[in-house]
């Protein structure tokens, strides 16, 4: 069993930044991938930055140039830098992780607000 815990959403200006972070707790020692998604109100949830135990990460083509993933496998953490913010990145954002023997597990959201 993995919990995730995220913080740091909140509000903010366009324009600006906000740097997400999560917490992997339990079960983590065969965590594959890391990876954060964000639900906007009447969307479907989105995939927007993953990174494997390697340290490989992809992107979502609308964040690419103005996010990154990190993770840190020894603290068990993997956080989103997310700069040059704008009106459409406002979403609840997701953790995702996987692990060994094919489970999944989900943070419980924190919500990113990006004021116009």
């Amino acid at each position: 069993q993995v919990q995730l815990v995220e913080s740091g959403g909140g509000l903010v200006q366009a324009g600006g930044s906000l740097r997400l972070s999560c917490a992997a707790s339990g079960s983590t020692f065969f965590i594959n991938v890391m990876a954060w998604y964000r639900q906007a109100p009447g969307k479907q949830r989105e995939l927007v930055a993953t990174v494997n135990s390697a340290g490989y990460t992809s992107y979502a083509d609308s964040v690419k140039g103005r996010f990154t993933i990190s993770r840190d496998n020894a603290k068990n953490t993997v956080d989103l830098q997310m700069n040059s913010l704008k009106p459409e990145d406002t979403a609840v954002y997701y953790c995702y992780c996987d692990r060994r023997f094919g489970y999944e597990y989900w943070g419980q959201g924190t919500q990113v607000t990006v004021a116009s």
